[in-house]
């Protein structure tokens, strides 16, 4: 055989020590060559070429804002400004401080690559060039986010000057905590130093080098240890630093020629075009963002500057990487660049014209996805399309909630329907308790509609754009098997700034490693998120391939609680501000939607001729609310009960134009021209449910007149109680006062005089024995719904996470619960309408007034229902004053089910009483609506909430959240004096046969109250037929009225009905429309009011003042119907009718 030959002799004699290493300590020893203790004498040494900043060449001058204003570029250039120098400090903390910087560039400076201009405020800044646009931002310290170089055009290099201005805001990007920790109180004196203001010449060539170490050290930090790729990487970074001198610049470009075994020959003079060689198909599809919380630990106002530096800097990266692509949702963020920084608008409308700046997301924020009201999440997703669409020209494909602490099973239908197929998030990552088992799936929600999906197995929003986070996703993909792709969102983020220039080097590096090496999955870029979700669906056979997920989205953790003083969210998610925020939140969407149903009625009906549907004045207060529905905390909360004040405001103002059209002269029950003005009281329910209820009215000052109206007064006599009745046609009528009905039963209370005290009417009845509810009976059945030996009342908790104080409640809280018992109990009123009982409670440094109270039965059952019970109402006032307490209501029941139910927006979701897995076990507490509902086969009870969203049920004991106490990042959370109210509705029944959704409605929507002269009380609309009804299906519910979004520009009159299906099964409802109305053609629409299918209206051939369409549900859809009206033929127009069109 013969002998073969190589090209490279091999020695017969070996004298050497041979070329073995020590494989860990040459990886230790990598740490060396950039920072430490060697920085004077490693890479780190030559970095700079030269750096200046004496007077002579760099001038300062300074304007400081007046307190905690926030000038425009124009308001600030016309102040006096003083000098000012590098190592100045200034503050205190939120200040904004501007400055006039001109620099004198040294001639010799034209002949280096780059020029900057260093500036290290020590926190957030922002420059603008000398006509006011701004350029970019900057973030001071020396944080993983630190941004602190602009690069210096080179014609003002080689002309010697330069100008331009900086906003410096005294802030970091996480706020000022006054300790370093992210979550701790705010320091509000916080003073920042000027660390750095200099003309700096950076050596190009070392950055590269370092950029090249960078990504060498993170694969031999990433990848396996017996991997041929990461054994390579170590050996390469070692030898440059052998090859490496600190006084040999030339050893510079040979270090980076040896990187190339790595990277490939020349891979750096390709540019962008690395990502077109290598594998044809890509693993990771990378796409820059920069998560700015619209509100955390910042206010509003810091907001709205985060973004102008975030969006600002995106755009100068795109000037220098044309791979880079940058996703952005919140049209309310593009809403506030357009109103504060114009020009920067405009830069960022041309990149959208060019692909590289991308939309998503299509809400008005990146909203609270489990808080919100049905309605609530449908105007996030119209309010932000519309504005991307008036503004772009385009809507968004892709919802965006990365940051949402749990997801509702009702978004899938809303997403579909506001024209959008694809989902992002990632918050599930957070779960610490049970891991979520997909990466890449098929939501389907609680209606069975589904959405493409995709949850970053990187798990964030703010990836590095590391070798970690490439190999994450797909190392840590959970569903590989159906697809093996996903999404890298990278950038920094939560407090904006997005992506840094070292990360897009990074990711060309990683790129050109992968050309080289199968160990690293190929990562793309230059595509949008929409490309990347096209090419999932494709490659999963339209989703055919993928897992499914049936309803809700849980985030277990942080165990994040909904019952907090205020937080908009989640889950179990709970976080800092005040209990009005929540308030605020359920109170502003109900005025909103009365707002609209009567300001549509008032301009169809046209008894005022003048009046105009105020639609500028309604989307003006529904931005303010869709702002508030964002993720917040921390600093944001004063600003959030400034807009909810004034929606209160503006919404009680369009209520009265409304009124003042369909009711002329109608008069406030506290207006004084009430004493000279003989009339009637009436109410006007703006509810499509019929109703009896008692209500309140003053009897003092000119109100005394309205005495014979009621039929109970106080003990004081300052108010009196009227029963009021709208009991037909299906409700949205107009009621007046009445007096008992023959199936009244007058309510009564009583004592023994001791402890014990009894509310009772014909249908239910409630003992509180030595301070504790100890019977509970359903009095037409004679059943006790209290186990024996149980009682039900106010408890507290000890509340102390394991971290995050004003967000998460821990499941060892539960045990500790202390019962707290009602004291000093009295009779507040005995019959007939209304029966109450005052007591107290003291805890701690805090006192709890509770009134509770039920109303005569018949008359004014939680519905209209046939056999519903009554409610009893607690109402209270608390004077909070405890730290890490926990505030709850619980009430035991004689009830054995599985499952709980809870209202979500659109439906109901069912969650387990038990802690048969973790996953039961996570679900401690949870986000309910208006109801939670425990019920067993023909018998249930329900907890009623008009402010609160946390509630539970472990076993048989069902709770509300009412109160918490955390320090942080607010010290004083919830302090001071709360009012709030729930109810405990027994039903008979199983949930599905109740009225519980209805009672619930009901109780979150009260009459609207006026008192009408006498000679108005013919006109017609006190007279008119409901507008709208619903027969043939009581599972169906009318949610909203209002008018066309497009009617003003179109010039058209169409009303848009929104209705669901509550219960989960199918139903074919009729919707009756009033023959005051002349449909000239009905539509289905999405959310969006595009036309989807057109309904065939029927006359009524009976009733000819009817008009009516048929709608066929399946369980929890929702639909949209459109109306568009018109003028009457001849033959209607005979008949009588005031409206006019």
């Amino acid at each position: 055989m013969a002998n073969t030959t190589t090209s490279t002799d091999y020695d017969e004699l070996n004298y050497g020590a041979g070329a073995k290493w020590i494989k860990h300590l040459t990886k230790n020893r990598l740490s060396t060559f950039t920072g430490g203790h060697f920085s004077d004498v490693n890479l780190s040494s030559v970095l700079f070429i030269h750096r200046i900043s004496d007077p002579e060449h760099v001038k300062l001058e300074v304007w400081s804002a007046p307190g905690l204003t926030k000038p425009s570029f124009e308001e600030a250039m016309k102040q006096d400004f003083k000098p000012a120098k590098k190592g100045d400090s200034f503050g205190p903390s939120w200040t904004n401080h501007w400055f006039k910087v001109s620099l004198k560039i040294p001639t010799s400076y034209a002949k280096y690559e780059r020029v900057q201009f260093e500036w290290d405020p020590g926190c957030e800044a922002m420059i603008f060039s000398s006509d006011g646009t701004p350029l970019q931002g900057i973030t001071g310290g020396y944080g993983g986010d630190r941004r602190v170089e602009y690069i210096i055009p080179h014609d003002a290099v080689k002309a010697g000057k330069h100008e331009f201005v900086i906003e410096t805001s005294c802030n970091g990007m996480f706020g000022v905590p006054w300790n370093g920790d992210t979550i701790a109180p705010p320091d509000m004196n916080r003073y920042f130093k000027l660390d750095s203001a200099d003309i700096v010449v950076p050596d190009q060539k070392a950055w590269g080098l370092l950029a090249d170490f960078s990504t060498l050290r993170e694969i031999a930090d990433t990848l396996p240890g017996n991997g041929s790729l990461q054994n390579k990487a170590i050996v390469v970074a070692n030898s440059i630093m052998n090859e490496f001198d600190p006084n040999d610049k030339s050893s510079i470009d040979r270090s980076r020629k040896i990187a190339e075994e790595v990277f490939g020959k020349d891979w750096e003079k390709k540019g962008e075009g690395i990502y077109n060689e290598g594998a044809k198909r890509a693993q990771v599809w990378g796409i820059g963002y920069c998560h700015i919380d619209t509100a955390w630990l910042w206010p509003y106002s810091v907001t709205q500057q985060k973004v102008a530096r975030s969006w600002s800097t995106q755009i100068d990266l795109m000037e220098r990487y044309p791979e880079h692509r940058f996703t952005c949702s919140q049209a309310q963020q593009f809403k506030w660049l357009e109103q504060l920084y114009p020009k920067l608008f405009e830069r960022v409308r041309e990149k959208v014209k060019t692909g590289q700046f991308h939309l998503v997301g299509g809400s008005w924020v990146e909203n609270d996805a489990n808080m919100p009201s049905g309605e609530g999440l449908v105007r996030q997703f119209v309010y932000g399309q519309r504005y991307f669409e008036s503004r772009f020209g385009k809507r968004c494909d892709t919802a965006w909630l990365p940051d949402s602490f749990g997801l509702t099973g009702a978004l899938p239908q809303l997403i579909r329907q506001s024209g959008m197929k694809y989902f992002f998030t990632q918050k599930l990552s957070w779960n610490n308790i049970n891991v979520f088992p997909h990466s890449t799936f098929n939501w389907v929600g609680i209606d069975g509609t589904q959405v493409l999906s995709h949850m970053t197995p990187v798990d964030t929003y703010t990836a590095q754009a590391s070798v970690g986070d490439i190999n994450k996703g797909i190392t840590n993909h959970k569903n590989l098997e159906s697809s093996d792709v996903s999404l890298l969102v990278f950038g920094n983020g939560d407090g904006g700034g997005g992506p840094l220039a070292k990360m897009l080097e990074n990711l060309r590096r990683i790129r050109a490693t992968s050309n080289e090496s199968r160990e690293l999955p190929p990562v793309d870029m230059g595509h949008s998120v929409e490309d990347f979700f096209d090419n999932l669906l494709e490659e999963s056979n339209g989703g055919a391939k993928l897992p499914n997920w049936n309803g809700e989205l849980y985030l277990e953790a942080p165990t994040r609680l909904m019952a907090s003083p205020a937080r908009l969210f989640c889950m179990r998610y709970s976080c800092r501000a005040i209990g009005s925020i929540k308030k605020g939140n359920r109170k502003s969407e109900i005025l909103l939607r009365d707002v609209e149903h009567l300001a549509t009625l008032a301009s169809l009906y046209k008894y005022k001729s003048d009046y105009t549907y105020p639609k500028s004045k309604i989307d003006d207060c529904w931005e303010k609310v869709l702002l508030n529905q964002c993720v917040y905390s921390g600093m944001v909360y004063v600003d959030a009960e400034k807009l909810y004040s004034e929606v209160r405001k503006d919404g009680e103002e369009l209520i009265e134009e409304a009124f003042a059209a369909l009711f002329p002269e109608a008069l406030q029950l506290n207006d004084p021209a009430l004493k000279s003005a003989s009339g009637r009281v009436v109410g006007y329910n703006t509810t499509f449910f019929p109703r009896r209820d008692v209500v309140a009215l003053p009897l003092t000052g000119a109100a005394s007149r309205l005495k014979s109206q009621v039929v109970q007064t106080s003990k004081d006599g300052s108010i009196g109680y009227a029963l009021m009745d709208c009991a037909s046609e299906g409700g949205a009528r107009v009621s007046e006062c009445r007096g008992l009905y023959a199936d009244s039963m007058p309510v009564s209370v009583f004592t023994n005089g001791t402890d014990h005290f009894v509310l009772r009417n014909s249908s239910v009845q409630l003992t509180i024995y030595k301070g504790r509810i100890t019977s509970l009976v359903d009095v037409q059945l004679d059943r006790e719904l209290i186990p024996k030996g149980q009682t039900g009342g106010l408890v507290i908790f000890d509340d102390k996470p394991n971290y995050w104080d004003a967000w998460d409640v821990e499941i060892h809280h539960l045990e500790t619960v202390h019962q707290l018992e009602f004291s000093n109990l009295q009779i507040t009123a005995e019959g007939p309408l209304r029966a109450s009982l005052k007591a107290e409670t003291t805890y701690g440094k805090s006192k709890i007034t509770v009134t509770a109270l039920t109303c005569l039965t018949a008359g004014t059952a939680a519905s209209m229902k046939h056999n519903s019970r009554s409610l009893f109402n607690f109402e209270a006032v608390v004077d909070w004053h405890e730290k890490h307490k926990f505030l709850k209501f619980e009430i035991p029941l004689d009830i054995h089910n599985d499952v709980a139910t809870y209202e979500t927006p659109f439906g109901h979701v069912q969650r387990p009483t038990h802690k048969n897995t973790t996953w039961d076990m996570a679900k401690f507490e949870v986000c309910g609506h208006k109801f939670a509902d425990l019920s067993e086969f023909g018998y249930g009870v329900a907890i009623l909430s008009e402010s609160k969203y946390g509630f539970s049920c472990r076993g048989n004991v069902l709770r509300i959240s009412l109160l918490r106490a955390a320090t942080a990042p607010d010290a004083d959370q919830d302090m001071g004096t709360h009012e709030f109210s729930w109810a405990v509705m027994p039903h008979q029944g199983h949930f599905l046969e109740s009225d519980v959704p209805i009672a619930a409605y009901l109780y979150n929507s009260p009459l609207h109250v006026r008192y009408v002269p006498s000679e108005f009380l013919a006109s017609p609309f006190m007279t008119a037929r409901a507008p709208f009804t619903i027969s043939g299906a009581s599972n169906v519910i009318l949610e909203t009225v209002k008018r066309g979004e497009d009617d003003e520009a179109n010039k058209t009159t169409t009303v848009i009905l929104r209705l669901y299906e509550a219960f989960g099964g199918h139903a074919r409802a009729k919707l009756n429309i009033s023959h005051d109305f002349h449909v000239t053609k009905a539509q289905v629409t999405n959310l969006l009011e595009d036309e989807v299918e057109t309904l065939r209206v029927v006359r009524d051939g009976v009733n000819e003042d009817l008009q009516s369409v048929k709608l066929d549900f399946h369980g929890f859809e929702v639909k949209t119907v459109k109306l568009t009206l018109g003028k009457k033929s001849e033959d209607d127009s005979k008949r009588e009718s005031w409206v006019a069109l």
